[in-house]
């Protein structure tokens, strides 16, 4: 019988969130210059005169309406809120997802507000933007910021932009776990989704029940990564599709990790972790 590859194990007990983090990524051999490097994480420091998200939320018909616009003017009710969801998404990762892996670099990341955070066209794609700010977050401060934010703008996205709770929650999840993801190929699977799970729990939030983190292997390399619960609806709009996270595929992702429901994996085909 084969053994079990034994993975080294991350020492992180009695340390902050940025140093448990920062250990994994030295276990990773991945350099924070080089993570830094391969993402957006700053903003700019004057909001320029557009749509902030705090008028998205006050005013949800603005919003709305130049949606509708950008698809034609008419578009049916389904696919409008499948653009409005795939918005939501935009703003869990062009926002959420780089302050959450500042945190992680700096120890701190910039305090916003809705009306921090604006709206601009980027090459013919909404991107949500961010004001920079003299304020500073430490990581128990983020940890009640991040998750009184997400709970204050669901209802707006529920109800008024008719985002599912799995899309919404799920997306959430996707941004406040950045600093896991950008590790997912380089961490060791089982280190990094223990600890991308204690982090998700750590906030007072739904986002936790809508992401798996799992083990898995794709042509015979392993993987930590995100699995949402719910689906941001991409694939309804021209040109969309499936993110590799996806929720059509969790049924089948989680059900592989039972040992005794595991089956040979072809080249090129998702399987778990062994």
């Amino acid at each position: 019988m084969a053994v079990a590859e034994r993975q080294p194990a991350v020492q992180t007990e009695g340390r902050g969130w940025p140093q448990r983090w920062s250990a994994l990524r030295e276990l990773a051999g991945a350099a924070s210059d080089e993570i830094r490097r391969s993402y957006r994480l700053h903003g700019v420091h004057r909001t320029p005169d557009t749509l902030t998200l705090q008028h998205c939320l006050t005013t949800p018909d603005h919003l709305v309406a130049q949606v509708s616009g950008e698809a034609g003017g008419n578009p049916n009710p389904r696919e409008l809120r499948a653009r409005l969801s795939v918005l939501q998404q935009a703003l869990a990762l062009d926002v959420i997802a780089p302050l959450s892996l500042r945190l992680m670099l700096d120890g701190k990341a910039p305090a916003l507000t809705a009306a921090d955070i604006f709206l601009l066209p980027a090459g013919g794609d909404r991107r949500w933007h961010w004001r920079e700010t003299a304020t500073e977050l430490d990581a128990d401060s983020f940890l009640t910021t991040m998750a009184d934010h997400a709970n204050r703008w669901y209802p707006v996205f529920r109800q008024a932009f008719g985002v599912s709770p799995g899309a919404y929650w799920s997306s959430v999840g996707l941004g406040l776990g950045m600093p896991f993801s950008a590790l997912y190929d380089k961490a060791p699977p089982a280190a990094l989704c223990a600890l991308a799970s204690e982090w998700m729990e750590a906030f007072d939030c739904d986002a936790a029940r809508f992401i798996d983190w799992i083990p898995a292997r794709f042509d015979g390399r392993a993987f930590g990564i995100p699995q949402r619960r719910g689906c941001c609806l991409k694939y309804q709009l021209p040109q969309g599709g499936y993110c590799g996270t996806c929720g059509v595929y969790r049924k089948e992702r989680l059900g592989a990790l039972t040992p005794a429901r595991r089956a040979p994996a072809t080249p090129g085909q998702w399987s778990p972790a062994e």
